[in-house]
């Protein structure tokens, strides 16, 4: 389990589950009309998967540029989301 951990292995499953989560949201959308459409929890999502790499950079030893870049993105994503979601007059 460490070496699954400090690989950063773990990342990549959540990241692949993440994915498979987009697809049976659209899955759900498309073939019986439920559920939001896959693109509709993207940001959130992207801001998730962006924090993921960003661990999996500080796991690997990865270079303090590219986790700020992830964490950069994570923030980006975030605020679309928050603007998203904020009720509108």
């Amino acid at each position: 389990m460490q070496e699954f951990i400090e690989s950063g292995r773990i990342v990549d499953a959540i990241l692949a589950i993440i994915v498979a989560q987009v697809a049976v949201l659209h899955v759900l959308r498309v073939h019986r009309g439920i559920g939001p459409g896959a693109l509709a929890p993207l940001p959130s999502l992207a801001a998730g998967a962006a924090l993921l790499l960003a661990l999996r950079g500080a796991l690997t030893g990865g270079s303090w540029l590219a986790i700020l870049a992830w964490l950069t993105l994570a923030f980006a994503a975030h605020l679309i989301d928050l603007h998203r979601r904020w009720p509108r007059r």
